[in-house]
């Protein structure tokens, strides 16, 4: 099974890149649900801030360039992604964000059930929600599935206990779900969320109206109640 890893990091060296590392790391060797018959092995790492320049011309030409669709194509390749990103404003990068934009542009289901590890790293613990009200939202839309244990590193938790087991727990959860969905066509598992999705709109859409139009939202209630 085949991983990518995104890192948005911009120094060097860069927390962000080894937060995406040791997760990869993590991963890497592990087998996938079913036990030991297939393993997963790191194939690339993609450096967002190399490719800066190829992103902004993506958005002014609507065109990827050569760095940059090799880029894409690794990541819609691959059968699991981990993505870290620093956060500046209190959510991921503009640069990280822009990376993804630029993908959904050129393939619009290129994550689609996908299985996701989201990392980010920072100043301070006070940002560690930015896991769960920006980067797994954004990774949802694009209808990837997001692993349950997200990974956020403040620099006070480099060297500190409870690091480490987070990490190899998002790991084992996103090789199991790499294990697990490998063998299901991404198109089929992003067709089935949007029917399902599409369904439930439908029915909360048309609820059953009275004569004159009026909803009787009384006797949905009434309806919701155990019975005595």
């Amino acid at each position: 099974m085949r991983l990518v890893v995104v890192s948005a990091g911009l120094g060097v060296p860069s927390s962000t890149r080894l937060l995406a590392d040791r997760l990869a790391t993590a991963t890497a060797g592990r087998s996938g649900a079913g036990g030991g018959v297939r393993v997963v092995e790191v194939v690339e790492v993609v450096e967002v801030r190399e490719l800066a320049v190829e992103i902004a011309h993506t958005f002014t030409n609507g065109f990827p360039g050569r760095n940059l669709s090799a880029a894409f194509d690794a990541v819609a390749g691959a059968d699991g992604l981990i993505v870290v990103t620093p956060v500046f404003s209190a959510s991921y990068s503009g640069l990280f964000k822009s990376f993804f934009d630029a993908l959904s542009v050129t393939d619009a289901d290129a994550l689609a059930g996908k299985p996701v590890l989201i990392g980010a790293t920072g100043g301070t613990a006070r940002h560690s929600l930015v896991l769960e009200h920006a980067l797994r939202p954004l990774f949802a839309y694009l209808k990837a599935v997001v692993v349950p244990t997200g990974v956020y590193a403040a620099s006070e938790d480099w060297g500190a206990e409870g690091l480490d087991g987070r990490i190899e727990r998002a790991a084992g959860e996103l090789a199991a779900l790499m294990g697990g969905l490998s063998a299901v066509p991404a198109q089929a598992v992003g067709q089935a969320a949007e029917q399902t999705v599409g369904q439930a709109a439908e029915r909360a859409a048309a609820p059953a109206a009275s004569a004159d139009g009026v909803v009787p939202f009384e006797e949905r209630l009434a309806a919701l109640r155990p019975a005595g």
